[in-house]
This record gives C-alpha cells, sequence and structure tokens, in this order.
C-alpha cells in the first residue's frame, strides 16, 4: 500500500464554482442520493444494524474498516493507493483525472458509521452496474473536530475494500484534496464478457 503524501493546496475561492461546472454532466447512482435534507431525520440504531447486516454480502466486510484510532490527515493533504498490478499508466490517467467519472458519492454531513455503511453500499452498487471510475466527495474537514475526519477515515478504508484498486486525491476541478478518483476492478461479468470476446477472437 502506497503511503500518503501531505502537499499544501491554494484554496481559491471558485473552487466550488468550477467544481459544480465541471460535475454537471455526471449523473449520480439513484442510490446515491445520502446528503440528509432539512428536518431529514438520522437512521435509527435498528436501522443501521439492518443495514450493516446487509452489507456484509458486499465482498467487503465492515469489520475490517476501523473505528479505531487511525493517523490523521490534513485537509490539504494528499493521498494515493493502489494495488500490485495496476500499471503506473493506468494509475497516471486516475490522478490526473483523465476517466470519465461515471458516478459520485457525497458523504458530507454523515456520521463516521453513516458513511462506513454508504460507502459500501456503493461500491456494490456500481459493481452491478459494471461502473469503474467514481468521485467520493468526503471534504476537507477544515472546521471538523479533529480536522480532516471523515477525510481521515475514508482514505483509510477504501483501500481495505477489495473491489477498489486504486484511489488518488482529485484534481481542484473535481474537488482537489476534499475528494477522491477511486478506480474499481471489473464486475464478474464483465470479466466473463471479455473472456468470451477473447474466445471467439482465438476460434
Amino acid at each position: 500500500m502506497s503511503g500518503t503524501n501531505a502537499v499544501p493546496t491554494d484554496d481559491h475561492h471558485d473552487e466550488n464554482q468550477l467544481f459544480m461546472q465541471e460535475m454537471s454532466g455526471v449523473k449520480p447512482l439513484t442510490t446515491d442520493r445520502v446528503l440528509l435534507q432539512p428536518g431529514h431525520h438520522a437512521p435509527s440504531d435498528a436501522q443501521l444494524a439492518r443495514r450493516e447486516a446487509a452489507m456484509r454480502d458486499s465482498g467487503a466486510a465492515l469489520d475490517y474498516l476501523t473505528m479505531e484510532a487511525i493517523d490523521m490527515l490534513r485537509p490539504d493533504s494528499l493521498v494515493g493507493f493502489k494495488r500490485d498490478g495496476v500499471q503506473e499508466g493506468v494509475y497516471k490517467k486516475l490522478r490526473l483525472g483523465k476517466y470519465e467519472l461515471q458516478a459520485s458519492l457525497d458523504l458530507h454531513q454523515h456520521t463516521l458509521r453513516e458513511a462506513r455503511m454508504v460507502l459500501l453500499q456503493f461500491v456494490r452498487d456500481c459493481l452491478e452496474r459494471d461502473i469503474r471510475s467514481v468521485l467520493i466527495l468526503h471534504g476537507k474537514g477544515e472546521r471538523s473536530q479533529p480536522q480532516a475526519l471523515l477525510k481521515s477515515y475514508v482514505s483509510a478504508w477504501l483501500p481495505h475494500i477489495p473491489e477498489v484498486m486504486a484511489i488518488h486525491s482529485a484534481e481542484r476541478r473535481h474537488g482537489g484534496s476534499g475528494a477522491l478518483y477511486v478506480l474499481l476492478r471489473k464486475s464478474d461479468r464483465k470479466k466473463a464478457e471479455n473472456r468470451e470476446r477473447h474466445m471467439r477472437r482465438l476460434g
């Protein structure tokens, strides 16, 4: 697992405007409606427990995603990770934001426990839809206590999800150090289709 690198970045006032313009063509998944609306009650402990039980079928058990203390990042820290086998060219393309963003997940205004479950559900939904390149919005956490709380945990969790092949902090136009590009593995269905095409070419 690659380490994380802290690199200072300028926080320009027009960053949000640039981000919204860039994301105007990206259509989130229907299950990606995770921002709590005013007056919307947080899920009860029983509801969270039921969701947590359902998540155990996602291929990434919640038990692997720690809620214990972790090394905290800074709001402007840049994050990077790739699995063995991910080609450098692929990783570079991800880092530079050159893959089409097929879906996005906004984790703002969620507790760590909620964010952990929503994140796993999002990954499972993406795999079912053969979606591989996504954007995770966790925010910089400049006003959270401690700072970068959600950012630090999301960055620590993602490498423990087997379906995640690589991650990197986004380009400024996509949220900068408050967001992550995530590359997911091919679904089993897509792998089977690729094998069939290969066999047809050989046959």
